[in-house]
């Protein structure tokens, strides 16, 4: 059984902490931290969590916690993980994994040194739907894949994350990384030969909204956009010689969708995603079993592919003249 203690009391770890007390066979919820011990207290007694602790250094130097997961804003992940290796815990760290590729190699660098498990926990990586879709574009019912779309756009830019750069905010980090890893998964193991895009800026200097465009190695392509203001529909579609895939919300599939190729296409077969909780169970089970098998990576998320995914956007916002948190300095 894998122990773990929470660092940030804020939503996502809520959501996180009402799918580990579930699972008792697999984790224990050990601790939670806040820089706020009230919050904290209130957070433990809400889940059922013995310790409640006032800052992160308590929560590092318990030695009955394994694994720390990380759900603090974007520009604090570097700082915890780091800490939180030095002590010799493993981390599960909520996306946007670092503010910057620089970041995130300094903490696979120090997870390598001190042999600690460390992932993204971006949970489109883990779901069964990933399995599904890449199932069916393997089949051939689609044909060969030409172009992928993906949205994902919610009503958010009142939040200081995603107003304030220095928490590293803007819609690119936060949401914009569920279309950038869509089309990624889609187009697995394939190159990227360029990329490029365009953004609105907020007065605060973050990104609201924007709009990337990739071309692939294979000659495919793929055209991306996220809005940190309005709600969008969400849809991924995947679009073949032969058909195309309709999937319903890149944030969480919630069906998928298979078309033929007709001029007036026709819907060929719909498939239900259902989740045995809530969706981070698959995560959360995943980094367990790696942590139990002694691994260091998990392969729904790699290191590389986290990287990977930086990289890109960090180039992105080097074109659109954005920096953020630590880079502010």
């Amino acid at each position: 059984m894998i122990r773990i203690g929470i660092a940030g009391c804020g939503n996502i770890a809520s959501t996180l902490a009402s799918v580990m007390v579930k699972l008792p066979q697999t984790m224990k919820l050990e601790a939670v931290a806040s820089r706020d011990r009230a919050r904290a207290e209130e957070f433990a007694s809400r889940f059922g969590v013995e310790k409640a602790y006032g800052s992160y250094d308590e929560l590092y130097a318990d030695d009955e916690v394994d694994l720390v997961y990380v759900a603090t804003p974007h520009s604090h992940h570097h700082d915890v993980m780091i800490a939180a290796l030095e002590h010799g815990k493993h981390v599960l760290c909520e996306k946007a994994f670092c503010v910057n590729a620089k970041e995130a190699e300094e903490v696979f660098a120090l997870a390598k040194e001190k042999n600690c498990f460390v992932s993204e926990a971006i949970w489109t990586r883990y779901m069964p739907s990933r399995k599904m879709i890449n199932d069916i574009i393997a089949s051939g019912r689609i044909g060969k894949v030409t172009t992928v779309s993906a949205n994902l756009g919610y009503k958010i830019m009142h939040k200081p994350r995603i107003s304030d750069p220095r928490l590293a905010g803007g819609a690119l980090l936060d949401i914009g990384i569920y279309p950038l890893n869509f089309a990624f998964m889609v187009k697995e193991g394939v190159g990227v030969e360029s990329m490029s895009g365009t953004c609105v800026k907020s007065e605060t200097g973050v990104d609201v909204r924007n709009m990337i465009q990739i071309s692939f190695a294979d000659s495919s392509q793929a055209v991306l956009f996220s809005d940190a203001e309005t709600v969008t529909d969400r849809m991924g579609v995947i679009y073949g010689t032969e058909g195309r895939i309709d999937v319903v919300n890149v944030n969480n599939p919630e069906e998928i969708r298979i078309y033929s190729g007709d001029r007036n296409p026709v819907l060929l077969e719909t498939i239900p995603v259902k989740e045995e909780i809530n969706g981070y169970e698959y995560e959360l089970e995943s980094v367990c079993r790696c942590i139990e098998e002694g691994r260091l990576e998990d392969e729904h998320m790699s290191h590389s592919e986290t990287l990977r995914v930086l990289r890109y956007m960090d180039a992105l916002r080097e074109l659109w003249g954005i920096r953020l948190a630590s880079e502010l300095e």
